[in-house]
This record gives structure tokens, C-alpha cells and sequence, in this order.
């Protein structure tokens, strides 16, 4: 595809040139039509040519909005290969019925065959938290599949099986899937954006269990001092940012929970160096595989540790008597207590799993507005993104809805046995905004000091959050009137009309209908 650049102009010129027009939040790539055609000049996606296409203009042109490639093709009017001043000019006189020579109302083809599978992928916004396993390109994990003196294993795969376990390739006929191996699930998750390698090390430690159990730094440096003399570990900096991406330790399940129980965080030791390179975040924790056969709870459960390592916190809640963050059919995500479950809409976002056009953006200035939702857990899934007031914060960091349409398929594929199976819409209640400081973080994060016991403002939430099928399906209509789908108010509450519907239209060849609408 042809690459069009913004040219720089003055602020002064562009002031002249342009209509001043109120300016809409940023917005992403949108399908426009089935065949995957767009407008000339509608850059918007409404379907027509506006004053909302020349403000969008405007803010790419003065750098403060970011134009999908689409967006960027659409742009360029005049057909010369770049995408400024010129074509923006033609835009206002053609709006004031001045000249009709440039191409509107022609439709082109975006360079793609299908443009839900292909393009670029949205930058991992995540990556801002400063966690170290890369979730775009060449990612590693390093395995200890680690055993004391005193507490051994009760099975103990070789170590080219457990290279299989956790490296292996793609494989809907194993009886673990969609957990036949760390890669594989991220690989399915990502849509290939993220890939997942690495290596297990089969090692027992010098000294018995108690001396490990309140020392991961001590497990840790004796595990890659044992190797480092064989093994260049610099291999495992996926992203070359100095770091090893990520390190599990697991032990035998018989080390117990007090002292093993899984879980991620960075690394205790910064002077520490292996190979010239710092360990990055690491693992540990005691989820055995079971068997050549039986390991679904080892995959799936550093699955979720991982994601601690790409800088997602935990879903589930620390301050409540029921953990589990957010419940029902349409509940289940990886970093919830279910953590047997694909990542959620929120999290691929956050992640960078999603390619540009596979986002879209609802604004009030659009009045009503139809959208096609594809299956979540194929490389085609995709998402429409309702910000508060209009205003989208950089990295998405700032509060949306966002909705998506999941099904039973793939990472989905094996729910666990205490949630109600289901597909179907459905929609979070997003709140990212993010404290920065010597550690950066999500500020309503679960556990955080501002999340007011959990029962006030929360990173995400699921929409009908009660223990019933809370997927939406066609001839559902979701208003103000369904728990949950309310803007936060001044006392962390969900109050707030945001003014719309959602209406669910129909379900077809794997795909809902939505339209976004005043109520």
C-alpha cells in the first residue's frame, strides 16, 4: 500500500485555509462498506462528507491527531500522493459548493483484501506501564521447571517435552487446547502479532525448599548461574530493551500455596546480570504439568502470570468477599479469577492485538451509527470504542465503553465449569485513566488506593454484572436502564445517563449488527 505523509504547514496558513469547526476526538480506521470501499474525503466513516472530515483534517495537519492509513488515503483528494494543505483546501471549497473536481463521492479499495485481517497493528499502549515482555515481535520466556531435595516431582516430563508443552505449535486436536502451549494461545490471542518463544531448563536446587520459599532473588540467580556458562541468555531479549522478557520458576505442586502460589512481578535484584542482560519481570509459582496429556492448569495459568509480565494487573478483587471481577456468561477474561479464557476486548486493546481498522470509534456527532462486529476470537474480531464526552485520552488511557461480540471459539474454547457458557455482545465499562510517578499504573486498578474498596470507580467492569447470560443478542436493546452502562459520577458512581442506546440488530454469518444511537 501507498504510504501518504501529512506535510507540515504553519499554524497561521492553515488557520486561513480552513473552516474552523468544533474538533471531534480522535477517531480509528472504520470498515465502510462490506466490499471494504471508503470515500474520498470521509475520513469520518459516516458515510458522506462533512465539516467532521475537514476538523479531523485539521488535527493531523496541526499533529495533534494520528491518521490511520486508511484515514490517510482518504485524505489525499487531489490524487498527488501526499496528504496536505492542498487537499484540505479542496475539502472546504467543495463544502461550500465551490468546486466539485477532486474525487468526491468516489469510492476506492483500501490496499488490503480484507481489511479486518490485515494492516497494522495499534501500538501496545500497555508498553507505557514499562513491563518487559513485548507483546508485537519476537517475545521470550525462559522456563526453570524447577524441584528441591526435599519436595521432587510426582511426574517429570523430559525436557523436550516440556519444550513441546510450552513452545510447541498450534494444535486444535490436543486435548489441552486451547492451552497445547504458551505460544499457541498468545499466538491465537495477539492474532499473530505477538511471537511467543523460549526455552525450558529442567534443574533441582542446591538446598531444600525453606530456604527459597521467601527468596525468589536466591531461586532465581542460582537457576541462571547453573546455566549461563552454556547458554547465552541474550537470546531471550525479544525487544532488545536490556532485559530477559520474562522468567518462570515452577515448582512441584506439592511446595504448597503459602510460599508458591502463582504470581508475577519484577525481578528483586536490578544489579543482577546474565549475559550482559538484567532479568526481566519473572514467574513463579507451583501449577505442575500433570502429564504429556493433563497441563491445561499449567499453560493456563502462567498464561495469566504472563500478562502480568506485559504490565496487565489482575480483574478479580482484593477487598470483597467475591473475588471474581466481573461475572456471568459474558464475564470470563484471562486476567479475571477465571484465568482459563481468552483476553477481553480492554486487554487486546491494551495489548496491541488489534490491528488499526479493527477499531472503531462512536461520536455523538454521528448521530446514529451501524456497525458489523466480528467474532472476538478470530483473527477478524474487532471493536467499537463509546468514549466519555467524546474525548478518547492518548494510549486510550482515560474512560469508554467498549464493545465487542466473543463466542465459545478458540481461546474461549474451554470455559471453566463454573461460568454459564455463552456468546454473544457485550460491553465493559472502562476506566484507564493512569497514575504516573516512579511506577506507572492504571489509578482504579483493582487493590489501588483510589479504587474505594472496589465498590467505587474501577479500570473494567462487564455491563449486567450478575451471574445470569449478561451477552446481549439480536433484538436486545441496552439504554441507561441496564446496571452498569452509566458514566462515573463525582462520588465514583455509576450515575451518568450517557445518553444512547445500543440496539442489537441481527446475527449472521458469524456476525452481529449493532447501531449506536441517541436514546
Amino acid at each position: 500500500m501507498k504510504k501518504h505523509l501529512i506535510g507540515k504547514t504553519g499554524a497561521a496558513l492553515l488557520a486561513a485555509a480552513l473552516l474552523m469547526q468544533p474538533v471531534p476526538a480522535q477517531l480509528s480506521a472504520a470498515v465502510y462498506a462490506e466490499e471494504a470501499q471508503y470515500l474520498y474525503g470521509d475520513l469520518d466513516f459516516s458515510g458522506g462528507l462533512n465539516a467532521d472530515d475537514l476538523s479531523l483534517m485539521k488535527q493531523a495537519m496541526f499533529g495533534t491527531l494520528q491518521l490511520t492509513s486508511i484515514q490517510q488515503q482518504a485524505f489525499d483528494l487531489d490524487a498527488d500522493g501526499s496528504a496536505g494543505l492542498s487537499d484540505a483546501v479542496m475539502m472546504q471549497k467543495y463544502l461550500l459548493t465551490e468546486i466539485t473536481e477532486f474525487p468526491a463521492g468516489v469510492r476506492f479499495t483500501a490496499g488490503a483484501d480484507d481489511p479486518d485481517e490485515d494492516g497494522e497493528f495499534i501500538a501496545a499502549a500497555i508498553k507505557e506501564h514499562g513491563a518487559s515482555l513485548p507483546t508485537a515481535g519476537k517475545a521470550n520466556l525462559v522456563v526453570f521447571y524447577v524441584d528441591f531435595p526435599d519436595c521432587r516431582y510426582s511426574y517429570a516430563p523430559s525436557e523436550d517435552e516440556m519444550n513441546r508443552i510450552a513452545f510447541g505449535a498450534a494444535d486444535a486436536s490436543n486435548p489441552c487446547y486451547p492451552f497445547e502451549s504458551f505460544s499457541a494461545f498468545y499466538g491465537r490471542a495477539s492474532k499473530g502479532n505477538m511471537q511467543l518463544s523460549g526455552r525450558v531448563f529442567r534443574y533441582t536446587t542446591k538446598e531444600n525448599q525453606a530456604a527459597y520459599d521467601d527468596n525468589k532473588v536466591k531461586i532465581a540467580e542460582e537457576c541462571y548461574d547453573a546455566f549461563k556458562d552454556t547458554v547465552d541468555f541474550a537470546q531471550f531479549d525479544g525487544d532488545g530493551d536490556g532485559r530477559i522478557d520474562a522468567t518462570l520458576f515452577t515448582t512441584p505442586t506439592g511446595a504448597g500455596d503459602d510460599h508458591w502460589w502463582p504470581c508475577a512481578g519484577a525481578f528483586g535484584d536490578p544489579q543482577y546480570r546474565v549475559d550482559g542482560k538484567a532479568v526481566g519481570h519473572i514467574i513463579t509459582g507451583n501449577a505442575q504439568i500433570g502429564s504429556t496429556t493433563d497441563y491445561v492448569n499449567f499453560i493456563s495459568s502462567y498464561c495469566h502470570e504472563m500478562g502480568h509480565c506485559t504490565g496487565l494487573p489482575d480483574y478479580y478483587l482484593f477487598t470483597s468477599n467475591d473475588s471474581e471481577g466481573m461475572h456471568g456468561a459474558a464475564g470470563i477474561e484471562l486476567m479475571d479469577t477465571d484465568a482459563g479464557t481468552d483476553f477481553g476486548a480492554f486487554s487486546k486493546l491494551m495489548l496491541g492485538f488489534y490491528r488499526e481498522n479493527q477499531i472503531e470509534v462512536y461520536q455523538t456527532a454521528m448521530g446514529s451509527k451501524t456497525y458489523t462486529l466480528r467474532n472476538a476470537q478470530t483473527d477478524a474480531g474487532n471493536c467499537v470504542i463509546i468514549p466519555y464526552q467524546d474525548q478518547l485520552g492518548d494510549h486510550y488511557f482515560s474512560e469508554f465503553f467498549i464493545i465487542e461480540y466473543a463466542s465459545q471459539d478458540g481461546n474461549n474454547s474451554r470455559v471453566p465449569w463454573w461460568q454459564k457458557k455463552g456468546s454473544g455482545v457485550r460491553v465493559y465499562h472502562i476506566d484507564a485513566t493512569t497514575e504516573y510517578g516512579w511506577n506507572t499504573y492504571f489509578r482504579y486498578a483493582s487493590g489501588s488506593e483510589f479504587t474505594n474498596s472496589d465498590r467505587g470507580r474501577r479500570l473494567i467492569r462487564i455491563i449486567d454484572d450478575t451471574d445470569t447470560d449478561n451477552f446481549y443478542h439480536a433484538g436486545d436493546v441496552i439504554t441507561n436502564s441496564i446496571s452498569g452502562f452509566n458514566w462515573y459520577d463525582g462520588n465514583a458512581q455509576q450515575t451518568v445517563d450517557p445518553g444512547l442506546k445500543i440496539s442489537v440488530d441481527s446475527f449472521a454469518d458469524d456476525t452481529y449488527t449493532i447501531t449506536i444511537s441517541a436514546k
